[in-house]
């Protein structure tokens, strides 16, 4: 009997993530991880399990999350992502493929991960937006928000903006940009950075949002950071507003 040798394959996922409980496989719903396993195993015949760069929380939506999964199928590796698109739903898509080396995964390279955070900001909601940004129709001072962003770039121990809940061995991370524009009734806060806690971006901008409903000056921020209490801090901004955008190795 022939013994295949296991390959890599690397895939870059885009979703939805509104009707999931988030990346990672959960007890108490779908998640992202379940359906690309379940199309997989499907595919390939085998017991497929795939290990992601980000673990994106329960509503959280993602344009390019990578993935890695070993496999003996011979099938070459650019032509995974047009056999899984035919068999993940709709609002899941392997957007590229392709094949690497055994040992290589994202989450062992360097790397910049940029999010994008909306917010509709007007008197009242727009029901086509709804699933994609998060809703305000308190008046949010973009120039006052701007400058506190400005505070938070650079390396910096951001204990006071993760969940209680994180596990790790430091709080300290960074930021490389941060920027916030508005167009029209849309406000989007942008963040690059090399590694982020667990909802650092929702609570930077649940905080930045208080900065600019005129909460606190832009300066507490500076406070905020020196305090490294997660209660001095803003609230965590709903999830159905956070997009990752882009993953770029170093």
């Amino acid at each position: 009997m022939e013994i295949r040798k296991k390959r890599r394959i690397c895939l870059v996922v885009a979703y939805d993530g509104t009707n999931y409980q988030g990346w990672q496989i959960q007890q108490n719903g779908n998640t992202i991880e379940a359906e690309l396993n379940r199309a997989l195993s499907a595919l390939t015949k085998e017991p497929i399990e795939v290990s992601g760069a980000s673990r994106t929380d329960s509503g959280v939506h993602a344009r390019c999350n990578y993935a890695v999964f070993d496999t003996a199928v011979r099938m070459p590796g650019d032509k995974f992502s047009y056999a899984l698109n035919q068999r993940l739903p709709e609002d899941i898509r392997v957007r590229k493929s392709y094949e690497v080396s055994p040992d290589w995964h994202p989450r062992k390279c360097s790397s910049k991960k940029t999010y994008e955070y909306r917010i509709f900001n007007d008197e009242f909601p727009d029901p086509l937006c709804r699933l994609y940004t998060h809703f305000t129709y308190t008046k949010l001072d973009t120039d006052r928000m701007n400058t506190a962003a400005g505070y938070l770039i650079g390396e910096h121990d951001f204990k006071s903006f993760c969940s209680i809940h994180t596990q790790t061995e430091t709080t300290v991370r960074t930021i490389t940009d941060l920027s916030v524009k508005k167009e029209g009734s849309l406000i989007t806060i942008r963040v690059t950075g090399t590694g982020f806690l667990y909802n650092m971006v929702r609570i930077i901008a649940g905080t930045l949002i208080e900065v600019g409903n005129g909460k606190y000056p832009p300066e507490h921020i500076k406070e905020i950071l020196q305090h490294c209490d997660r209660s001095c801090a803003g609230p965590t901004a709903p999830a159905r507003g956070l997009t990752l955008v882009e993953y770029e190795f170093l």
